[in-house]
C-alpha cells in the first residue's frame, strides 16, 4: 500500500483502527488508503474460470430442460394454431351429461344445425349415463373397425371423438364446412396429424377442454387407396372379399351365376358410393378381343352408382414386334392417385411390372387374369404356363400390397 497526499485535514481527530495489528491511520490525515488491483489478464483468466466452472455445474439442469422443450414441439397438431388439439389415451371425464350440454353449446354457437347429421365416437365402455343430445346423434364404438370402415366418404357434418382416434379417419367422413369436436389431451404421442384444410372455431373449458375445428375443404393428400389404410382397417376390408379357389375350379362352376354373385365388390365392402372421388376408371388390359368381352362384362356386373371411364389397353403377345403399351406410364399420366378410383383387370405379366414399378396403389380393385397350366381345359397341360401355387403367390401378394383383388377366369 501507498500513502497519498494531498487532501486536507479535518479538524477532529478520529483515526480508524487497523486490521491484524497493522498500523493506524488518522482520518484527519493528509493520507488515503490504495489498494493495488491485480493485472487485467488475471481477471480474464479468473471470470472465465468461473464462467467454465458454473457452466459445467447447470449442464445436467440444461439437458433436462431442452429434452422437455424438444418432446412437446415434437407433437404435431389438427391445425396450424397456436392451440395444439390432442387426444389423450384416457380422457378426462367424457361422459353423457357433458356431451350433451356440450352438443347444445355448439348449437347455441351455429356450429351444429339440428337437420346436421352427426355422429359421436365413443370409449369402449360407451356412454351408458345419458343418450346425447335427445336422440339425434348416431353412435359408434371407436372399437367397432369394422361398422367404421362400412361408414361412406364425407357422409357426416359433426363428429365428436372421445378417444385416441386416427385423424384420417374422421377426415374421410367428415364433409367440407363439417365440425370435429374433441377434447384436449396431455399425451403428445397421440395428438392429431397437422391438417392445413381445418381451422379452430371453438374452444370452451368444462371439466376438460374441448376444442372444435371446422373443415375448410378436401387435403390432397389424404389417404383414400385400400393400400393406404392402416393394417388393421386394410385387414378388415380385404377379409371381405370372397374366398379364393385353392385348387383350379371347374369351368362350369366360375361360368354360373351362382360364382358370379358370390364376389364381394369393395364399393360394396367399404358401403362406398363411389360419389367422393373426381374420376371412376375401369381399364381393361390385355388383347383386342379380350377387352371387348371384359368391357361387356363389367357393364353388366360390376355396381356402379356413378359414371365410369371405360378404356382398353391393348398388350400384344411377347413374341410379336409390335410396341408394348407401358401400362404404369398410361396410369401415371392419366390417373391422379388421390382422387380417382380405379377398376382393373390385367393379365399377370403386367400385374408383376406394376408391382415392380411401384405404380400398383394407384389399382384399388383389380381382376388378376393369371394363366396356369389349368387354364380353361380344366386339366392339367405340359405347357409353358404357370404353375397354379405360383399365380396364388401373385394373389397372397397383391393382398399384401393392399389391392382388392379377385381371380378372373376369362
Amino acid at each position: 500500500m501507498e500513502m497519498v497526499h494531498g487532501f486536507n485535514q479535518p479538524k477532529n481527530g478520529n483515526k480508524i483502527k487497523s486490521f491484524h495489528g497493522g498500523p493506524r491511520i488518522p482520518l484527519n490525515s493528509d493520507t488515503v488508503l490504495v489498494v493495488k488491483i491485480p493485472d487485467v489478464q488475471i481477471l480474464r483468466i479468473m471470470s472465465r474460470s468461473l464462467f467454465l466452472a458454473m457452466s459445467l455445474l447447470t449442464l445436467p439442469f440444461l439437458g433436462s430442460i431442452l429434452k422437455g422443450l424438444s418432446s412437446s414441439s415434437s407433437s404435431s397438431s389438427f391445425s396450424h394454431s397456436s392451440v395444439h388439439p390432442e387426444f389423450d389415451p384416457e380422457p378426462p371425464s367424457i361422459n353423457g351429461v357433458l356431451l350433451n350440454f356440450l352438443l347444445h353449446d355448439l348449437a347455441d354457437e351455429g356450429l351444429l344445425r339440428k337437420d346436421d347429421k352427426a355422429l359421436v365416437i365413443t370409449p369402449p365402455n360407451g356412454f351408458v349415463d345419458v343418450i346425447p343430445f335427445n336422440n339425434e346423434v348416431e353412435v359408434v364404438l371407436g372399437s367397432d373397425l369394422e361398422r367404421k370402415i362400412s361408414i361412406p366418404n364425407e357422409s357426416y357434418a359433426f363428429v365428436f371423438v372421445s378417444t385416441s382416434e386416427d385423424a384420417e379417419f374422421v377426415d374421410r367422413i367428415l364433409k367440407s364446412d363439417g365440425i370435429v369436436a374433441l377434447p384436449l389431451g396431455t399425451n403428445p404421442s397421440n395428438a392429431f396429424k397437422e391438417k392445413p384444410n381445418y381451422r379452430i372455431v371453438y374452444l370452451r373449458t368444462y371439466s376438460s377442454i374441448i376444442v372444435a375445428l371446422k373443415k375448410t375443404g378436401t387435403e390432397s393428400s389424404s389417404k383414400r387407396k385400400l393400400c393406404q389404410l392402416e393394417t388393421g382397417a386394410k385387414k378388415v376390408v380385404l377379409n371381405g372379399l370372397e374366398e379364393v379357389f385353392l385348387e383350379p375350379p371347374k369351368k362350369s362352376l366360375v361360368k354360373s351365376n351362382k360364382y358370379l354373385k358370390k364376389i364381394k365388390y369393395l364399393p360394396n365392402l367399404m358401403g362406398n358410393s363411389l360419389e367422393g372421388y373426381k374420376k371412376r376408371f375401369f381399364i381393361g388390359v390385355g388383347l383386342p378381343q379380350e377387352n371387348k368381352v371384359t368391357i361387356e362384362w363389367f357393364k353388366k356386373n360390376y355396381p356402379k352408382s356413378q359414371h365410369f371411364e371405360i378404356h382398353n389397353l391393348e398388350v400384344q403377345p411377347k413374341d410379336q414386334s409390335l410396341p408394348q403399351t407401358d401400362v404404369s406410364d398410361w396410369l401415371t399420366k392419366h390417373v391422379k392417385k388421390e382422387q380417382d378410383f380405379v377398376v382393373m383387370k390385367a393379365e399377370a405379366e403386367v400385374v408383376e411390372e406394376m408391382i415392380k414399378k411401384r405404380t400398383i396403389c394407384i389399382v384399388d380393385e383389380l381382376f388378376l387374369e393369371c394363366k396356369n397350366e389349368w387354364w380353361k381345359s380344366g386339366r392339367r397341360k405340359k405347357n409353358n404356363l404357370r404353375a397354379y401355387w405360383e399365380c396364388l403367390a401373385l394373389y397372397g401378394r397383391l393382398r399384401d400390397e393392399g389391392v382388392a383383388v379377385h381371380q378372373w377366369w376369362g
